[in-house]
């Protein structure tokens, strides 16, 4: 019976973030709120996440998870929003001391060939 109802539902095992970035300039990421920022206190609704084209996915706060939360919920410190839209607003919205930048990994050439040695072609 199990495998009956199991093949009439077709839902394949896919990464849901490579599902939702199929999209250019739209993606999947995560935006903490720290203590004492602008959003504690304030409503999902009144961020205007959604005027910037990002949707709140799930809430994160403390052990709980709160999938798709209600737009009237109020943000709390610590809080983490895992969120869908266009990762350039996404990216703005994290402050810039704690905004990782990632840098190119630069590394010495090394020559296994003493600079002083005769090449020799047969």
């Amino acid at each position: 019976m199990i495998d009956y109802i199991s093949a009439q539902v077709d839902f394949p095992e896919i990464d849901i973030r490579q599902r939702l970035t199929v999209s250019k300039g739209y993606g999947v990421s995560e935006i903490y709120i720290p203590e004492g920022s602008n959003l504690v206190g304030v409503t999902i609704k009144d961020t205007k996440l959604a005027e910037k084209d990002i949707n709140v996915l799930t809430l994160y706060r403390d052990a709980k998870v709160i999938p798709n939360p209600r737009i009237d919920r109020v943000l709390e410190p610590h809080d983490k929003l895992l969120c869908f839209g266009k990762l350039e607003e996404m990216r703005h919205m994290v402050p810039g001391k704690t905004r990782r930048r990632r840098r190119p990994v630069v590394k010495d050439l090394v020559s296994d060939v003493p600079h002083n040695a005769q090449y020799r072609t047969k």
